[in-house]
């Protein structure tokens, strides 16, 4: 807390420091100057100048992540070998995610947010109300409002809006085919009336990637894709090995190494003895190559493509590191964030996933767009209810109401058991006690194929996108590099129109990738696609515990 405060006020100063010379018209600036002292006026929350008050959102949003990474599920298996009978999220409870029981299914996921999210409810509502209260003192209308001023465009929200509006309707079927996939798998589970999915049954915690329902939606069964993490164990790949294997990759593409310290200093694997945040993550620490990543890696498909992203993540950094600090950071947040290198570099494992993939074209587009197109409406909500919350027009007493109208309306899924204002389903997902934005990852989900397609572009590939592969293409790497060099130096149409040649966000490349995929997919669903707005209204009171 004290280098918090200290951070703070430092910040406070910097601020006030920098619009005396934007407030001061005698002072000649460049477009350059004017851009730096713009960007260190923005402190969001530093701009509160009660102590006391900053301490207090200190201390509780300290509170709210520790709940959530230390949160345990005290659930006996009776073929589990440990004996404790309380399992973390990572890596048990996630692999029980992954079960074919309805009923332990329901009872993780009911658990697992009567652990976390509803613990922090009453701390969350001061949260918000602090939080707004020292982003006004900056100018701001609210939190949300601070999170979209990132972008420089006044119409994001309206921009994110058309996103969605473009790519629904490959959701649509997407959903509706995954449905009817799982209705033959669980013949004797009743499923909403009104079209949604139980959100317990898509194989993740929060269902927000499909990924580990493959083998029940593949079209083609006999042309399976390969077992990325069977091969792996088979071959005796170590948590190294596959970090090795990613920066091999990046190598390929010009990128250089990554430094001594980052794999002196990066926590790897889960220490013993302590409780630590899993959540995968990379840190520029702002001194001479000093950048490192945490996260509790096991030698499986879904972190090797986590590895990927997050060693992405620490090229951005790299690449923008002789910057201004002030520009150390992503000229979109889709592409970057303060305090980690979220470059969300997420369109490396487009090229990856292909090299890794064998048979159908068709398998290996569903595996994809379980993840990259199942995300969509998850990315684009949970910044679409906070912002109503920090609006006001979500009252505290209509926060998990409205958080799952939304989910239900936006993403199709409907909880497992009946849910309650004593709930607080949105602290389920780390990102909301520890008040990252999110619509980040909606935008990078998006644009990832605008900069795959430049990349391919780059590399004189010709043939349909979806099979492009630019491993070991220098010019591919040159140019991905140019815009990762702008850091926030540039405001984020310049450094798209860099790489791609376009000032906006544009879905097109993102439905062209899928394209065959979504012509199967209405050949297979008809005209029977889609879902209510509103959640079902019967559901059960709680899993068997």
């Amino acid at each position: 807390n004290e280098a918090f405060l200290a951070l703070s006020s430092y910040f406070q100063r910097v601020s006030e420091q920098a619009r005396v010379f934007l407030e001061n018209d005698d002072v000649d600036l460049s477009d350059d100057e004017r851009r730096q002292l713009t960007l260190m006026t923005k402190v969001g929350t530093a701009a509160q100048t009660d102590k006391d008050k900053v301490e207090l959102l200190t201390r509780i949003e300290t509170n709210m992540t520790t709940i959530y990474s230390t949160a345990k599920v005290c659930y006996n298996l009776t073929d589990s070998n440990s004996t404790d009978p309380c399992l973390r999220l990572e890596p048990e409870l996630t692999k029980l995610m992954t079960s074919r029981d309805p009923d332990l299914l329901a009872s993780i996921w009911k658990l697992w947010r009567d652990n976390s999210g509803r613990k922090m409810r009453e701390q969350f509502t001061e949260y918000v109300r602090l939080s707004n209260e020292a982003v006004q003192i900056a100018g701001y209308a609210d939190l949300g409002a601070y999170w979209r001023s990132a972008y420089d465009t006044p119409t994001f929200e309206q921009d994110i809006a058309a996103l969605w509006e473009q790519v629904l309707p490959l959701y649509q079927h997407l959903h509706s085919y995954v449905r009817r996939k799982l209705q033959q798998a669980y013949p004797n589970y009743t499923f909403p009336p009104g079209g949604h999915i139980p959100a317990h049954l898509l194989g993740d915690m929060w269902a927000q990637t499909w990924g580990n329902i493959g083998d029940i939606v593949n079209p083609f069964k006999d042309k399976e894709l390969l077992d990325t993490t069977k091969e792996m164990i088979r071959q005796n790949y170590t948590v190294m090995r596959m970090f090795k294997m990613a920066e091999e990759f990046f190598y390929s593409l010009g990128f250089d190494n990554m430094t001594d310290t980052f794999w002196r200093e990066s926590m790897f694997v889960r220490p013993e003895g302590r409780e630590v945040s899993c959540h995968a993550s990379a840190h520029d620490l702002y001194r001479k190559d000093d950048f490192r990543r945490v996260m509790c890696t096991e030698v499986n498909h879904e972190y090797l493509m986590i590895i990927h992203h997050e060693m992405g993540h620490i090229h951005y950094c790299m690449e923008y590191a002789d910057l201004p600090f002030v520009y150390t950071d992503g000229a979109n947040p889709g592409r970057g964030g303060k305090k980690q290198c979220s470059s969300l570099f997420l369109f490396v494992s487009l090229c990856l996933c292909l090299s890794l993939s064998l048979h159908t074209d068709l398998n290996f587009l569903m595996s994809m767009a379980l993840t990259d197109v199942a995300f969509l409406p998850f990315g684009y909500l949970i910044d679409q209810w906070r912002w109503s919350v920090f609006r006001g027009d979500t009252p505290a007493d209509k926060y998990n109401e409205d958080w799952w109208k939304l989910r239900c309306k936006i993403q199709g899924v409907s909880p497992p058991v009946q849910r309650t204002e004593e709930d607080f389903d949105p602290g389920a997902k780390f990102h909301v006690p520890a008040s990252y934005s999110y619509d980040r990852y909606f935008v990078a989900f998006v644009i990832q194929f605008q900069f795959y397609k430049a990349a391919c572009e780059a590399a004189n590939y010709t043939g349909p996108l979806h099979q492009c592969d630019f491993y070991n293409n220098k010019a591919a790497g040159d140019k991905i590099r140019s815009m990762l060099q702008l850091g926030s130096s540039k405001p984020w149409p310049d450094a798209m129109e860099k790489i791609t040649g376009q000032r906006s966000m544009d879905a097109g490349p993102l439905l062209e990738y899928f394209q065959p995929l979504l012509e199967f997919l209405k050949k297979e669903n008809g005209d029977d696609f889609g879902w209510e707005d509103s959640c079902p209204e019967d559901l059960p009171t709680g899993g068997a515990a």
